[in-house]
């Protein structure tokens, strides 16, 4: 078995694999990092904002569309991310597969 994982890390296509994942997770962690954070220090810095009406007689406040936003954002970025799993990484998963076996 440590024969078949030694062939395994020495596939350049493991290392490209490894590398776009890592690459992808990381920049949509920074996104809804971003967006998360943004949204605390406006809450922190400026929470007026987020206590306006969105219309003159509304309920509905910035905050609750905002906070609604970010929620929806991290949903968009997991799909993309399942997306793209799914379709390119599973690639290149059988890829290296097809490759050591």
């Amino acid at each position: 078995m440590q024969h078949l994982y030694r062939r395994i890390y020495a596939n350049p296509k493991f290392h490209q694999l490894e590398l776009e994942r890592r690459r992808f997770s990381w920049l949509l962690t920074s996104i809804i990092l971003i967006a998360y954070f943004s949204f605390i220090l406006i809450i922190a810095f400026y929470p007026e904002l987020f206590g306006n009406p969105i219309f003159e007689d509304s309920v509905i406040t910035w905050g609750i569309l905002i906070a609604l936003s970010v929620i929806l954002l991290s949903l968009l970025l997991t799909g993309i991310y399942v997306y793209r799993a799914n379709n390119e990484f599973d690639r290149l998963v059988n890829d290296v597969i097809k490759d050591v076996t």
